[in-house]
């Protein structure tokens, strides 16, 4: 009869190790495979992705692909046709006050530089704790002279978060929007007519895609006419880095001040 041939355990190959006197086959030298080149890719969408890295006190802004702005209507200022500090409530698309803005000046500035003058603004949250810090210098506006146009930068706790600049433009506003490094990552394109409500385009660097809107909303006859105070509302993707949406906010105040703060009367 014949025995069926089973596999021996000790039938397996061994494995093979190195002996004395063997030469030792060596690693593959860096040159021996193709490095990978990077090539940076635009961000999906062409705005900045969300960092999960978020300043205390905007957690809520992760949440939020709009906010509206109203301005605070000051009674003595109506009265006098003196420029006071400017008040903002900001809130979101059910009308619940999230923001508090208020700005803080010297009665000189106000008087004697009037909208272009330099400021802070300040951002607290329900309990009065500051949120955010803007920071606005004295700066003129004029196309004649390109080299000192507006800009505005935004802080969290002493850090800097990005900034918007205005760029040299004769018949259009234009701002960038740039982050901490100084990188600009989006765009502001303004109409070519500033009435009683306008709509600022927010777009990619490159100009390519639609982002969002910082739209000037009609605030009644009263106050359109008899004072300067104005509401806005702003879109912008849920998945922006939550620090471009607080940028996007001061771009709003400082859009503000520019074009829509002098009184028709």
């Amino acid at each position: 009869m014949t025995t069926p041939n089973f596999v021996q355990p000790n039938s397996f190959p061994t494995p093979m190790y190195h002996q004395p006197g063997m030469p030792i086959a060596s690693a593959p030298g860096p040159n021996e495979f193709p490095t990978p080149m990077y090539v940076p890719q635009p961000p999906p969408g062409g705005w900045p992705a969300t960092n999960m890295i978020c300043p205390p006190g905007l957690e809520y802004l992760m949440g939020l692909d709009h906010l509206f702005v109203k301005q605070k209507i000051e009674l003595f200022e109506v009265i006098v046709d003196f420029e006071t500090k400017n008040k903002y409530k900001v809130m979101n698309i059910r009308g619940e006050q999230i923001y508090y803005v208020a700005e803080k000046s010297s009665c000189c500035s106000r008087y004697c530089c009037g909208t272009y003058r330099s400021c802070e603004f300040q951002v607290m949250d329900g309990v009065g704790r500051e949120v955010l810090n803007m920071i606005r210098p004295l700066k003129c506006d004029s196309c004649c002279c390109p080299c000192c146009l507006q800009e505005l930068e935004v802080y969290s706790g002493g850090v800097l978060m990005g900034s918007v600049v205005q760029d040299w433009s004769i018949f259009r506003p234009w701002f960038s929007v740039r982050n901490a490094n100084g990188d600009t990552v989006l765009t502001i394109k303004g109409p070519l007519l500033r009435c009683l409500e306008a709509n600022f385009k927010v777009k990619s660097a490159d100009g390519v895609h639609r982002v969002g809107m910082i739209s000037k909303q009609w605030s009644g006859i009263t106050r359109e006419f008899f004072t300067d105070t104005d509401n806005f509302g702003i879109s912008f993707p849920l998945d922006l880095d939550v620090k471009i949406k607080a940028v996007l906010l001061g771009a709003c105040l400082l859009i503000d001040f520019m074009y829509f703060e002098t009184s028709p009367t």
